[in-house]
């Protein structure tokens, strides 16, 4: 069988500096003109660059920091359709998210998977004349949701699901199954209701393959991280570089560049920092009023025992919506929804670790939760659009993609990417690429809707098809098929580099801590990854951070690691030990 995924699968560039993005970033500074420029790496941008990548524009992304480290980093790790958008008839947006979350797995089925959800149900009748409101355009949501206005909801949710459909239908269960399922459950429930959403197991390594698709689908494309723009004059946009990029042999300059490019149209996808970025662009506007969303994930053994791989999907005293399921072993419990406006300072408040640990104590009041359980947290602003509603659950989560036409000395279009969620990243990018070729007079060449992400390309699904797999790569590699495994599991086909990276056999040495993850592992990422920092290894090419195995010994090999790929002198590889850290510590309350 064919090993999709493997590095030499990628078509071949047509211009020799174009085939590493130091190369490609060189030649783009060179001619000066590109089609697209935009700003901001996150779900939304990577996922609109890989489409116009594909379609053969020329364009450049680039983020301020790493690639997905802003929103697309902090949330749920739900792939949903958006149930409770029912409440507000958003309708068009459910249809649109129950859609792209069966086309993601499909498409992205290393990361996205199946997770059956629970919600238990308090009452049969309540809910019914408060929705109604909220559906007519009240300012208040429910309080309370019964059994009927739960099946008609779920209902509902399976018919705009019907859409290349892959998993069950809702069922409603009684109260004594219920409870003879979960008996931690409180005893006050009268019936749960059974659906199927799916989780996202690495977010951000699926953007990161967002952008090395496009890159691999298009010569002329380019990627930049920490790259910060420095001004806009005249058409043309000036950057600063903070890292000095990739080499197409693992090489890195260090010094940074300045460049600059000519582009024909802007895409303004940088999420909560839109407004502050169109500002830039002498454009000020004020679409973005975000709202604050914060997880904590729990070391507790019996209540992953007891969630069985389920979601439990419940409503907390106030009537705003939790959740809590297994996340690589941990307990995520999510999320909270508090108007925000400042992405750069956000952070888990110690109020809102309270209100996230009272709604599951009560929800499962046989058992025991502290903050000693802990072990990681997180939080950041969603970039809803602007919004007078008193209620921050009420703010739509549909998306748009308002355009600011060009002016005076700008003689290019801004398109801003506002709104969205992280389910319905690729239906959204679809419809701005459209937008944008149409402005370029050109055509759509190719569509993303049954276009594999990554390492979902070739990814054996099936128990034969995996066993197969294994087999051919063990003779490719000559790695251990335990190992191969282990990888193909972690990176869907990009195992196979991975694989042949490393040394012989099953005898890798391996992290102190998290034995699970190779000392070779790391050193292929940084050398292949757009690694600028040691934050960005543990925190989004690998879940040593989040899945709370990291410790301070690996955090040190690690750097290691990293110094000798990257001819950090020791004062560098000290600086980012303690910047790691720091964010670690005090931005994620980890306890290294």
């Amino acid at each position: 069988m064919s090993l999709s995924g493997d590095a030499g699968a990628s078509d071949p560039v047509s211009d020799p500096g174009a085939s590493d993005p130091i190369g490609r970033l060189a030649f783009m500074n060179r001619t000066g003109d590109v089609d697209v420029v935009i700003l901001g790496a996150g779900i939304n941008g990577a996922g609109l660059f890989r489409d116009l990548s594909a379609q053969g524009v020329n364009c450049l992304i680039v983020d301020k920091g790493d690639f997905g480290s802003g929103t697309s980093a902090v949330p749920s790790r739900l792939i949903h359709g958006g149930l409770k958008y029912l409440e507000t008839g958003e309708f068009g947006l459910v249809a649109q998210s129950t859609l792209e979350r069966n086309l993601l797995l499909k498409n992205a089925p290393h990361y996205v998977s199946p997770l059956p959800t629970i919600i238990p149900i308090f009452s049969w009748g309540k809910g019914m004349w408060a929705a109604l409101r909220t559906l007519l355009g009240s300012t208040s949501a429910p309080r309370s949701r019964g059994a009927i206005l739960i099946k008609i909801g779920l209902t509902i949710y399976d018919f705009y699901g019907s859409r290349h459909r892959v998993m069950p239908r809702h069922r409603l269960v009684g109260r004594r199954r219920a409870l003879s399922e979960i008996p931690a459950l409180t005893r006050s429930i009268v019936a749960t209701g059974i659906y199927y959403d799916a989780k996202i197991s690495h977010p951000e390594r699926l953007v990161l393959e967002l952008i090395t698709d496009g890159l691999a689908a298009n010569a002329l494309a380019a990627a930049a991280n920490y790259t910060t723009l420095v001004s806009s004059s005249n058409g043309v946009l000036t950057f600063q570089s903070k890292g000095g990029g990739q080499s197409k042999d693992g090489g890195r300059s260090e010094n940074g560049a300045v460049f600059a490019v000519r582009p024909k149209l802007v895409v303004n996808a940088a999420g909560p920092w839109i407004d502050d970025v169109n500002a830039s662009l002498g454009a000020p506007s004020k679409m973005i009023g975000g709202t604050k969303g914060s997880h904590i994930l729990l070391k507790h053994d019996e209540l992953v025992r007891s969630l069985a791989g389920r979601m439990l999907y419940f409503e907390a005293d106030d009537g705003r919506i939790c959740l809590v399921y297994d996340y690589l072993g941990l307990a995520l419990v999510g999320s909270t929804d508090i108007q925000a406006d400042n992405p750069d300072t956000v952070r888990c408040e110690p109020q809102e670790i309270d209100y996230l640990l009272e709604s599951v104590r009560a929800l499962m009041p046989g058992m025991s939760f502290g903050r000693d359980q802990i072990v990681y947290a997180y939080s950041g602003i969603r970039p809803l659009p602007a919004s007078d509603a008193s209620v921050p659950g009420l703010i739509s989560r549909d998306h748009s993609a308002p355009v600011v036409e060009p002016k005076g000395s700008r003689p290019f279009p801004i398109i801003s990417l506002v709104g969205g969620k992280w389910t319905t990243f690729r239906g959204f990018a679809e419809e701005v690429a459209d937008t944008v070729l149409d402005r370029l007079g050109r055509g759509r060449k190719v569509t993303t809707r049954s276009m594999p992400i990554g390492g979902g390309k070739g990814f054996p699904t099936e128990p034969a098809a995996r066993a197969a797999w294994l087999a051919d790569a063990r003779s490719a590699s000559g790695a251990d098929e335990r190992r191969l495994d282990q990888l193909l599991s972690r990176y869907g086909t990009k195992a196979l580099p991975i694989a042949r990276h490393q040394s012989s056999g099953d005898n890798e040495d391996r992290l102190p801590g998290a034995s699970d993850y190779g000392t070779s592992e790391i050193d292929y990422i940084v050398r292949n990854e757009f690694v600028e920092h040691l934050a960005d290894i543990v925190m989004r090419r690998t879940t040593l951070a989040i899945g709370g195995s990291l410790t301070m010994s690996d955090l040190k090999q690690i750097a290691a690691i990293a110094g000798r790929a990257r001819n950090w002198d020791p004062q560098r590889m000290s600086d980012e030990l303690d910047a790691a850290v720091a964010q670690l510590s005090d931005r994620n309350l980890m306890r290294l």
